[in-house]
């Protein structure tokens, strides 16, 4: 009838009760009714059942909460009390004692549950409407056991933005909460807090589906979900969810173990007995609207033209220099190509120097005491850059003198570098440019399973929701597409522009190079240091990699494939040092293959200390023999220029050396600047050992790649002494990139040790470490330590690149060796 008023819930409740007597069921069909907020004690058996009914009214487009207390003081397990929630669309139903599974079927049980049953969603009804829930209690027990039941409405089910709420859950009383998304909120942060880190809890995001998965073993059947110990991050999407709102769900599990805690060593070994544990954890919950789509252009524009400054200051400088040289060439005082790595017009090349002389041929006036004849090997036909495989490949020694001149030449006690620089240019190039070419394939087949594998990652984090499998810096990812965290992918976009400016500026140097070449129509230039680009080049393709695979390493960073992150910075430290060597070496540098080979084995060195370095000290053991005799061969090599053989017959030689030397009679070593590095790096790297033997750290990556940059920083600090010692200069353009290179590296180790997580712990543990973003609101400490690293590596590189352009105009008989 119109106007007439909706029955209240007193009313609903009575004609419910009246149609149930009617039907002539018995008395445990009978349902009492009942009032939320009143405890209700009774008891049970097998043949005596009770029945509640609570009724009450929905406000239009409210979403109420209603929630059930249960408790027995009966431990039986054998007759548990069960109780079955009957709603207008679901039942719910659990027994008590509760029983809970844990690691090696453990068992667990609670007597005192609570649960939160399923919302009813809001109607889109213009008047109230009546709701009624029915509670079952029955046992199968012969005897009578006891219950107490409570049935409340909640107060504070909906969760506010930007407002922190405290509540309390346990294995046994789980909890969850209704979010709605704000009109102007289209992402938001939930972040969860707790004091202690034990008990280990679950945190979990589902839709708003009947039923609510709140207990241990179903809680990853739906949604996203996190393991937690004092912190946990979600980022949450308004796109995710159509009906724009969510559940968010706490569970507490009944052991650690998932969070990186141990079993109570009072239970530890008892695994047929029944543990009744008290594990309850305050925790703290606040949702907070996530950034705004401006904020992902604001950090993209800063990267992008952050990185393009230094193509604009390269062009800026070169300009500079162009401009220079083109009025010095137009007084006549220097040929156009002088600072470009070529000789100035004021030392030309003797007319008589035939054609076909050899790449950095020795007069009488040279340190090798004479001049030797050409031969057949040595001359270069003019105009001829012919490839020649057998020149290329060969791992025989090109020098055309007799062995015994080799050994005569390379251990005198004072060495130029024209002694070092004997063989034909052309082939020593080629031999370099195999670096760059064997790097382009490397490379290739590494990255391509790798992005697969990253692919394959993202897709089943997404498709699973298990968030526990990447650890990311949860307070600071920003998820873009189906990428979680695309801050840590997006800035290392600057090692891969930085690796193709430094690219474009060798390739610069190396048309240049060859221009001059052309120009004077020889192959030979007998000043400054020779120009081999080869290992630049690789230098170039190894810094952009690096940024390819740090960034796919990052798409779901793990103990799976950490080494993506890793390998390219291996293979940069080796390249540089094998650059710096090269550069007063040329003649007697490690080939590409031996190189790359060596860059494997310390790769499958760092594979292997990752899986077998935490705990196995046999492991450590080798490694460190592996480390002293490697460093101890590799010494004996540089001291005796590459002259020291190493076969069966070398420990002999070895021990007749120390015997004649050092215990015979104590001689002063005949190289001694050479000696003094050569001790300063064992020390550094026995040290590295020993540590590593007594310490045994747990991120052997890491560990690996501090003995690279430290070798490669201290041979780094001994050419520039002896450089300055040698009376050798430092240009402006060097200078800057060295007082460049140390600012930048002390500002990126400081924010690379600002640990963010760590894959060598639990998800839950890892989190811990999680930190908010530092830089316009994207970006976290590691993203700025990628934007800061790329800046140090191309400077470092800039570093090589320029450091011996003083020497351009100085004759190669009178450049030292060290």
């Amino acid at each position: 009838m119109a106007g007439r008023a909706a029955p209240g819930p007193g009313a609903l409740l009575c004609a419910l009760l009246w149609a149930a007597a009617a039907a002539g069921g018995g008395p445990g069909d009978n349902p009492a009714p009942g009032a939320f907020g009143h405890v209700y004690r009774g008891a049970v058996n097998i043949s005596a059942e009770r029945v509640y009914a609570f009724a009450y009214r929905s406000e239009p487009g409210q979403v109420d909460a209603v929630r059930v207390y249960v408790n027995s003081s009966s431990e039986n397990l054998q007759y548990p009390v069960l109780f079955v929630v009957r709603q207008q669309k679901g039942v719910l139903s659990w027994q008590v004692p509760l029983i809970f599974r844990g690691l090696y079927q453990r068992t667990y049980n609670y007597q005192e549950v609570s649960r939160t049953l399923c919302p009813t969603e809001p109607t889109p009804e213009t008047r109230p409407s009546e709701q009624v829930i029915f509670v079952d209690v029955a046992s199968m027990a012969p005897f009578n056991i006891a219950y107490e039941l409570l049935v409340t409405r909640l107060e504070n089910f909906q969760l506010e933005t930007n407002k922190a709420f405290n509540f309390t859950a346990s294995p046994s009383q789980p909890q969850y909460f209704l979010y709605k998304f704000p009109q102007d909120v289209d992402s938001v942060i939930i972040n969860v807090v707790s004091d202690a880190a034990y008990p280990c809890s679950v945190v979990s995001v589902q839709d708003i589906v009947c039923p609510v998965y709140d207990l241990d073993h179903n809680v990853e059947f739906n949604g996203v979900y996190q393991s937690m110990t004092k912190q946990a991050a979600i980022t949450v999407q308004r796109k995710d969810f159509p009906g724009e709102q969510f559940f968010v769900v706490f569970v507490i599990k009944p052991e650690d173990y998932a969070c990186g805690g141990s079993v109570p060593s009072s239970i530890r070994g008892n695994v047929n007995r029944t543990w009744n544990l008290q594990r309850t954890k305050n925790l703290q919950v606040t949702i907070v609207p996530s950034i705004k789509k401006s904020v992902y252009v604001q950090a993209m524009f800063f990267s992008f033209l952050g990185f393009l400054s230094f193509y604009l200051g390269s062009v800026i400088v070169a300009f500079v220099h162009y401009i220079r040289v083109q009025r010095k060439a137009s007084a006549g005082r220097l040929s156009p190509e002088h600072g470009s790595g070529m000789m100035t017009s004021s030392h030309p090349i003797s007319a008589s120097t035939p054609e076909g002389s050899s790449y950095g041929a020795i007069d009488e006036s040279s340190s090798s005491g004479g001049r030797q004849p050409p031969s057949p090997e040595r001359r270069a036909p003019g105009g001829s850059d012919t490839d020649s495989s057998v020149e290329e490949e060969s791992d025989f020694d090109t020098m055309p003198e007799i062995e015994s001149d080799k050994n005569i030449i390379r251990t005198k006690v004072f060495l130029y570098l024209s002694d070092l620089s004997r063989k034909d240019r052309r082939i020593v190039s080629k031999k370099y440019k195999i670096y760059f070419w064997n790097i382009i394939t490397i490379a290739v087949f590494y990255a391509l399973p790798v992005i697969q594998l990253v692919i394959t990652y993202q897709t089943v984090v997404n498709v699973t929701g298990n968030q526990d499998i990447c650890y990311y810096n949860f307070l600071c990812a920003h998820p873009l597409g189906v990428l979680s965290a695309f801050n840590n992918i997006l800035s290392n976009v600057g090692h891969m522009m930085l690796g193709f400016l430094f690219l474009l500026i060798v390739l610069r140097r190396d048309i240049l190079h060859r221009r001059a070449m052309e120009m004077k129509d020889i192959y030979t230039l007998d000043y400054g240091i020779p120009k081999h680009f080869g290992l630049f080049y690789a230098m170039g393709i190894a810094l952009m990699m690096e940024g390819v695979l740090s960034a796919c390493y990052h798409v779901c960073p793990n103990y799976s494939n950490f080494q993506f992150d890793t390998s390219f910075m291996y293979m940069i430290a080796g390249l540089c040092m094998l650059k710096l060597y090269q550069t007063r070496h040329p003649d007697i540098n490690a080939s590409a293959y031996s190189a790359y080979a060596s860059f494997a084995v310390v790769i499958s060195l760092a594979v292997l200390g990752v899986v077998f370095g935490k705990n196995d000290m046999w492991f450590w053991v080798i490694f460190s023999m592996i480390h002293v005799l490697a460093s101890l061969a590799l010494s004996t090599q540089i001291y005796y220029m590459g002259r020291f053989k190493i076969d069966v017959g070398m420990f002999r030689r070895a021990l007749m050396v120390l015997y004649t030397d050092c215990i015979q009679q104590c001689s002063r070593p005949m190289y001694m600047d050479r000696m003094v590095l050569l001790i300063v790096g064992n020390l550094v790297n026995w040290s590295f050992a020993i540590f590593g033997l007594v310490y045994r750290p747990r991120d052997f990556a890491s560990y690996i790649l501090g003995i690279f940059i430290c070798n490669l920083l201290l041979y780094l600090a001994f050419y520039i002494i002896m450089k300055l010692r040698s009376s050798e200069k430092l240009l402006p353009i060097p200078m800057f990139c060295i007082v460049a290179t140390a600012v930048v590296w002390a500002a990126a180790l400081y924010f690379f040790f600002q640990t963010l997580s760590s894959w060598e712990e639990t998800p839950a543990e890892s989190r811990e470490k999680n930190r908010p973003c530092i830089l316009l609101g994207f970006f976290d400490d590691h993203d700025v330590w990628h934007f800061l690293s790329a800046a140090a590596l191309f400077f470092s590189f800039l570093v090589l690149l320029t450091l011996d352009d003083d020497l351009d105009t100085v004759r190669r008989d009178k450049i030292p060796v060290f």
